[in-house]
């Protein structure tokens, strides 16, 4: 295999700790913790550094709670944004070493073990070790985020470039920026690293001057930036930059700031990783966009699938005289780095004949493309645009013909989109079908869920009290002991409640009382049943009060 790893150089945690016990988690998850070793991969830990500095971020790829103490039992288990779901990887703790060294990621902290055995279980969803020789850092930021990735030179940015980072920023873009025009890791005259990625954490206008600053943020540590600004704090400035005066004085050594020409003359790639309503990390204050997903195959011998976008609201943009509707389309290719299969992707995007009729073969040959983007060997192509309101067609493409492959599809958009409503699994469809068949029902069914103020901002996965609170509305109270069972029930692993799963349990709830109300004719509060009784009505075996009820 790959980088010499054999049974021989592989050790446990606890053997590489001599002097002091193996940690998870030592003073924090920071980039601090990420060292490269001896594989290819500086791509995946320049985004796991730039993601360390977004705490909620991480903890989803990085489940806290962890550790060598307490009922461990010999493995560590994080989550990685695969093609639309979340999935679990859990590895041991045996890792590759030599000469009682470890070979791959390690951190400073001999005893501490979270980077490395993350890189371990990024390696294990891709194959191996060797499947992380040589990518993108956006690629490995798209799996730790769940967030479609773009890559533009900022000379595309027309002149208002301030306005346009700020947009970014306030929707809760993770950007990044890069100066490639020299040697890995040698700098230019102004102390600008090459081929290495800054975070951009902050862009504002102060009085000094007054001039613009864009604020740029070293995830591996210290900065030399030698041209204007750059011995000036914000404190003195009176800038605040994101709460700069309060900084600890290792993360200043981190940062600096420069002007927006000076930015441009020294930064060369900007790298964004936009995030959705439901991928957004807490605190964010800006609008994310909202995001409509499809699954896709190409098979050889048939035609291209066709996916249909309605745009019916326009931008709430003052400054935008031709009143369109801002989206971004990102087309993804499934399993390459696993499958070692890369196709050349694109899309185009037509004018549709209405809303929900496909293009024939003969429309495609009289039509024109109204946007589109050239076919491109990576991962994942995006396409931004601006459209007026009105219905489209989007058909994603492999350069060549009778190729095959499977991808996911990404709509972005400002305002929701047409058709985008959210629908429920069929089994959840049948569940509720069940619960809902109460023969013996004085008056059937009633109203379950009022509308409240929130329902417009709920998201698939509400927090558990959150959800909970939504019980009051309904006019459902529940004592402590309920209170338990739901959240034992009820919950996902994160402790939140999935959308379907809290429709199902206010169902459950609202059956289950009133199969209860019914048999208790007198008002007391306790019902008598046989076990007949029990099976004929779907209470479930030997189940006699609303504590248990919701245990079914």
């Amino acid at each position: 295999r790959k980088a010499g790893i054999t049974e021989e150089y592989t050790e446990q945690s606890r053997e590489l700790c001599k002097s002091s016990p193996p940690q998870f988690i030592v003073d924090g998850a920071t980039r601090m913790d990420v060292c490269q070793g001896n594989l290819g991969d500086c791509w995946f830990l320049s985004a796991l550094a730039s993601l360390s500095m977004h705490r909620s971020l991480l903890k989803r790829v990085v489940p806290p709670g962890q550790g060598f103490q307490n009922g461990y039992d010999g493995s560590f288990y994080f989550r990685f944004w695969q093609y639309g779901k979340w999935e679990e990887v859990r590895v041991d703790d045996l890792l590759p070493t030599k000469n009682g060294q470890l070979y791959y990621l390690r951190s400073p902290n001999r005893n501490e073990f979270w980077s490395c055995l993350l890189e371990k279980a990024y390696a294990k969803l891709k194959g191996g070790y060797q499947a992380l020789e040589m990518g993108f850092p956006h690629e490995a930021m798209a799996d730790m985020t769940g967030g479609v990735t773009e890559v533009l030179s900022v000379a595309s940015f027309s002149e208002n470039l301030p306005r346009a980072l700020q947009h970014l920023l306030r929707k809760g873009a993770l950007i990044n920026c890069a100066n490639c025009q020299g040697p890995l890791e040698q700098k230019n005259e102004q102390g600008i690293l090459f081929r290495h990625a800054y975070s951009l954490t902050a862009v504002e206008r102060v009085s000094a001057g007054p001039v613009t600053l864009v604020r740029l943020h070293n995830p591996w540590g210290g900065t030399e930036w030698k041209g204007r600004w750059s011995d000036l704090s914000g404190s003195v400035l009176g800038i605040g930059l994101g709460g700069w005066e309060q900084a600890r004085e290792k993360e200043r050594e981190s940062v600096c700031q420069m002007s927006v020409s000076d930015f441009r003359r020294n930064l060369e790639i900007i790298e964004l990783c936009h995030m959705s309503d439901s991928l957004s990390q807490s605190g964010t204050t800006g609008r994310p966009w909202h995001c409509q997903m499809h699954q896709g195959h190409w098979v050889p011998n048939l035609s291209n699938p066709q996916f249909f976008l309605t745009l019916l609201e326009e931008d709430d943009d003052p400054s935008d005289p031709e009143k369109t509707c801002s989206f971004l389309v990102a087309l993804m290719q499934k399993h390459i780095r696993s499958s070692g299969l890369r196709l050349s992707i694109g899309m185009n995007v037509y004018q549709a004949r209405g809303p929900g009729t496909p293009l024939s073969p003969r429309d495609l040959m009289g039509l024109a493309p109204v946007l589109g983007v050239a076919h491109v060997m990576r991962r994942e192509t995006v396409l931004r645009g601006a459209l007026a309101p009105g219905h489209y067609v989007i058909i994603p493409y492999a350069s060549l013909p009778n190729q095959e492959g499977r991808f996911i599809l990404r709509v972005l958009t400002e305002k929701v989109l047409a058709g985008s409503e959210r629908y429920l699994a069929l089994e959840h469809c049948k569940s509720m079908v069940v619960l809902m068949d109460v023969s013996f029902a004085p008056s059937g069914p009633q109203p379950l869920l009022g509308t409240t103020e929130a329902d417009s901002e709920c998201t698939t996965h509400d927090s558990i009290s959150l959800a909970l609170v939504g019980f009051c509305p309904t006019g459902i109270n529940m004592d402590s002991s309920v209170m338990q069972f739901v959240g034992l029930r009820y919950t996902e692993p994160d402790m939140t409640v999935s959308y379907p799963g809290f429709l199902y349990l206010m169902m459950k709830l609202d059956s289950m009382i009133q199969k209860f109300q019914a048999f208790d004719v007198a008002g007391r509060g306790m019902i008598s049943m046989s076990f007949k009784q029990v099976h004929g009505h779907h209470f479930g075996p030997s189940c006699v009060d609303l504590d248990m009820l919701l245990m079914m």
